[in-house]
């Protein structure tokens, strides 16, 4: 991403719940044709499966659960060129909310992903739990996207996911819940050694769109032994996304 492109970028940040952080920041992508789906489950489902060091955030009581196929392009180190088929490849994360010092975050049960580099770079650098898979993300009529995903990894729970989605209207302003599910600028995740770190990135306010799901395969919880609820999940889409990211920080002591 070039200077002036980064600090348009970053000079829009009033959307933010805390400013970004100091330094130069160390990746730059674009994420594609998000599909957000949320489904709200029981605290104590979840804060077994939570490092101590962070808190489970809620909200109206709830916990919650979400899977997000999108795509990702020009995936790139700072003053890098994205690289062809190498810096652009489909991504698949179940996610829930957290929080610590003040710092509203993600933390990723997984992250699948169409990319053999990308998964030993992410695991090794930010100890995230990338996987490979088999994937596909393809455009569907005039807005619609088809995906696809069947883990490959060796020795990896199975997972699936096929989806054809769309959006169905256009943006809306977001509402209390929807801000709690996306305004995230942060990601947790823990170390062999159970070292929490974190990674914070930065992006405009989402676009967030109504959007509809025909989902024939959905198999993303069974690794962390949970069971997805029976109610139909919250949808919302978004079509693009300008990013950049810090190099991931030690959290406490």
């Amino acid at each position: 991403m070039p200077d002036g492109a980064e600090n348009s970028l970053l000079e829009r940040g009033d959307h933010r719940p805390y400013p970004p952080p100091e330094g130069r920041w160390a990746l730059s992508m674009r994420w594609h044709d998000l599909l957000f789906m949320h489904w709200p489950v029981g605290y104590d489902a979840l804060r077994p499966l939570i490092p101590p060091a962070l808190d489970l955030d809620t909200f109206d009581g709830s916990a919650w659960l979400g899977v997000v196929p999108f795509r990702m392009s020009g995936v790139s180190p700072r003053y890098l060129p994205g690289v062809p088929h190498v810096s652009d490849f489909p991504e698949l994360n179940l996610r829930t909310y957290v929080t610590a010092g003040g710092k509203p975050g993600i933390w990723f049960f997984s992250l699948d992903a169409h990319n053999p580099l990308a998964v030993r770079l992410a695991r090794a650098t930010f100890s995230l739990p990338y996987y490979d898979a088999a994937m596909s993300c393809r455009p569907h009529g005039s807005d619609g996207v088809d995906y696809r995903s069947v883990r490959t990894h060796r020795r990896a729970h199975d997972t699936r996911f096929t989806a054809r989605y769309r959006p169905t209207g256009p943006p809306v302003e977001a509402g209390d819940l929807e801000r709690f599910l996306t305004d995230r600028y942060c990601l947790y995740a823990a170390d062999s050694a159970g070292r929490l770190r974190r990674g914070e990135i930065h992006h405009d306010d989402w676009r967030l769109q109504p959007a509809e799901a025909e989902v024939s395969e959905l198999e993303m919880t069974g690794q962390i032994g949970l069971k997805l609820p029976d109610s139909a999940p919250l949808l919302h889409f978004s079509r693009r996304l300008e990013v950049v990211a810090w190099a991931p920080r030690r959290v406490g002591s």
